[in-house]
């Protein structure tokens, strides 16, 4: 089977999010697929067969990725085994893909309503920073600090987020008017093993909605400001919304293993 390990969210090698990609050329089980995960030690690990997608981080499946999926349709398209849309069939319904000339990959994906919530008990702390509001979405917690540097600059205690009863925390503020980005972010998710992701695409679900009713644009640009950092177009489509991003392939490989 071959394996690829791609850089998303990004045009330039070593940056983005990677995500490794396993062709299946027969049926895997839960538990093989999950340990291959393990294995890749990368943030997520996506299983194609067919149209079929899944992704798993180290230590669990999970229900929507986006950077991994940005990473399989890369690998699809570059190595000519697709060439116009896919339909991906996932655990979060059909995920249509559709490429194009400059090598954009456009992911259509389910919007993620925000609704504004109580500051959990201890999330300040764990931050270590002042919380100007929280909401929350289907999957994460979304955070909204004073600034784009306080967003940047946030060291925060992972063991004690892991107490926060969410998949993930986003951390978001909008960007400084000296930033080509519209919003920033970073995220946390050490309950499924990720204690901090580079690039989120499914985090931008809730990210874009937010940011679009604050700034009053459909389309925008957010900077994920993790160390290696990556760049997120959306457009926001009533209860979808369009990811896009570009993709580097790092490695291609065989896997010498049967499922």
């Amino acid at each position: 089977m071959r394996l690829f390990t791609v850089d998303a969210f990004t045009d330039t090698a070593f940056h983005g999010n990677p995500a490794a990609v396993c062709l299946l050329n027969e049926g895997a089980s839960d538990t093989w697929m999950q340990s291959l995960a393990t294995e890749m030690g990368l943030s997520e690990t996506a299983f194609l067969l067919g149209n079929s997608l899944r992704w798993f981080t180290p230590a669990v499946e999970v229900s929507l990725c986006g950077h991994a999926t940005l990473a399989t349709a890369h690998v699809l398209y570059s190595t000519g085994a697709a060439t116009g849309a896919i339909h991906f069939e996932t655990k979060s319904g059909i995920l249509t893909v559709n490429p194009s000339d400059d090598g954009l990959i456009t992911m259509d994906f389910p919007a993620k309503e925000v609704t504004l919530a109580t500051v959990p008990d201890g999330l300040e702390k764990a931050l270590g920073a002042a919380v100007v509001s929280v909401s929350s979405s289907q999957l994460d917690l979304l955070v909204e600090l004073e600034s784009e540097e306080s967003v940047r600059s946030l060291r925060p205690d992972i063991p004690a987020l892991e107490s926060v009863d969410a998949r993930g925390v986003i951390v978001t503020a909008q960007a400084a008017s000296s930033t080509a980005a519209d919003y920033v972010s970073r995220f946390f998710a050490p309950r499924v093993g990720v204690a901090e992701d580079p690039v989120t695409g499914s985090a931008h679900c809730a990210l874009a909605p937010y940011w679009s009713a604050r700034l009053g644009r459909d389309s925008l640009l957010g900077a994920q400001l993790s160390a290696r950092g990556g760049l997120v177009r959306t457009t926001l489509r009533g209860d979808r919304v369009d990811l896009a991003g570009h993709a580097v392939t790092v490695m291609e490989g065989t896997l010498l293993l049967n499922p």
